[in-house]
């Protein structure tokens, strides 16, 4: 076998999610993750395969073996957008694979799709502090949106409302 042919061999082959591809999918994120989210898949999955007509969740596979995944979602007007946007919800490579185009092949694949749907924009959430990643990302051509996510630790703000009366954080505006 010439080069050539050996580097079509290890080229990923990308395919839609499957319901049977669960539990392929909850073992490569072990593998990564360290730990079994079972009922996150499982929830994940079954949101994502019952979207209708639209095929934006995607399988990877090497030689025949399962590789790599995406979950995403489309959505039209939220969080006070017009424009219909898609979201990157997971994306796992099997470490084994991670450098050898699985990833990019399944980003290339949801943009091609997405694209057909007349969807321009694409959107997902890092840790700030995984560099591996971010540097992902960046080479796929991510950038940091001009809009923030925000969160509340529900606990400290418990606190903070059993400190502070509703009549006086009223009266403060």
């Amino acid at each position: 076998m010439d080069r050539t042919e050996a580097h079509e061999r290890d080229l990923p082959t990308i395919r839609r999610l499957r319901p049977k591809d669960l539990e392929a999918v909850i073992a490569l994120d072990a593998a990564n993750v360290g730990r079994r989210r079972e009922e996150y898949f499982k929830l994940k999955l079954a949101q994502n395969l019952a979207e209708t007509g639209i095929e934006v969740s995607l399988a990877a596979e090497v030689d025949g073996a399962f590789a790599g995944f995406l979950l995403a979602r489309v959505f039209y007007g939220e969080f006070g957008m017009t424009e219909p946007v898609a979201v990157l919800d997971t994306l796992a490579v099997h470490p084994r694979l991670q450098r050898h185009g699985v990833g990019d092949g399944l980003l290339r694949q949801l943009r091609t799709n997405l694209l057909g749907l007349g969807i321009r924009k694409l959107q997902t959430e890092v840790a700030w502090d995984d560099q591996q990643i971010l540097q992902f990302f960046h080479r796929e051509g991510f950038r940091p949106a001009p809009r923030l996510c925000l969160e509340q630790d529900l606990e400290n703000a418990r606190r903070r409302d059993e400190a502070r009366p509703l009549e006086e954080s009223l009266g403060k505006r």
